[in-house]
């Protein structure tokens, strides 16, 4: 048995859901959040577990504390429905957890874009803090890009956790337009704001940091893409900040 509780939250992911819990099907338990998913979502998860609740969205890091919160065992893995989780890295966290005075551990991610392993332009290692003691650890309450805070010392595995995130350029923007309108969001209630220097030189530095200075360019095109699509993306999340305070 993989010895720990492994938490996901979901909104129609049939397409990705069930390659999901295949990878940690051997979990002491499995809890599975849902915001009401039109789709196979549900039907698919209650073949692997029993533990599937369904709440209306509270945004990432609410529906993510939601669901550790229902964790039973005392140690939490959270898991992204379109990740998957190795034999490899589950023998490593398997090893790691039996005796630690961590309170978590990060993970690098291996993630993929348009089908292809992005190995530089800021993606690799990745590393993310999703392993940790259920008492010591909680989600930041973030809008977006919520992270796990752990009291305590952390560790660092060694095998990476899969990440099949955006299948194509049109699930690229569909999430730019969500994430960028809740990235604005996070900005203002930080009482930031947004002008000509947001607008213009922020963009620009995404794109060199990423493909230059990161070197996304040895990515090929889908580094090019990523450092346009990105910067694209910081635009739009500064420009609804500035609509927002005119």
């Amino acid at each position: 048995m993989f010895p720990v509780s492994v938490v996901i939250v979901t909104n129609n992911e049939e397409l990705n859901i069930e390659d999901a819990l295949k990878s940690v099907a051997d979990a002491k338990e499995i809890i599975v959040i849902d915001s009401f998913s039109a789709d196979r979502t549900v039907e698919i998860c209650r073949k692997y577990t029993d533990r599937v609740y369904q709440h209306e969205w509270q945004g990432f890091a609410g529906q993510k504390q939601m669901a550790v919160d229902y964790a039973e065992g005392p140690w939490v893995l959270i898991l992204d429905a379109d990740e998957r989780v190795t034999p490899e890295l589950k023998a490593e966290i398997t090893e790691n957890i039996a005796d630690t005075d961590c309170s978590g551990f990060y993970m690098p991610r291996e993630n993929y874009f348009i089908g292809k392993r992005i190995r530089h332009s800021g993606w690799w290692p990745d590393n993310t803090l999703r392993l940790f003691r259920k008492d010591k650890g909680y989600l930041e309450p973030r809008e977006v890009h919520e992270k796990v805070i752990v009291q305590g010392n952390t560790g660092y595995l060694k095998n990476p956790l899969k990440h099949f995130t955006y299948r194509s350029v049109p699930d690229f923007t569909e999430r730019m337009e969500r994430y960028s309108t809740l990235a604005a969001r996070e900005i203002r209630k930080n009482s930031g704001r947004a002008g000509l220097f947001s607008l213009t030189i922020k963009p620009v530095a995404t794109f060199v940091k990423m493909y230059m200075l990161r070197l996304g360019l040895l990515d090929g095109t889908r580094g090019l893409m990523l450092a346009v699509l990105y910067s694209y993306y910081t635009f739009l999340k500064y420009a609804k900040t500035w609509e927002k305070q005119t």
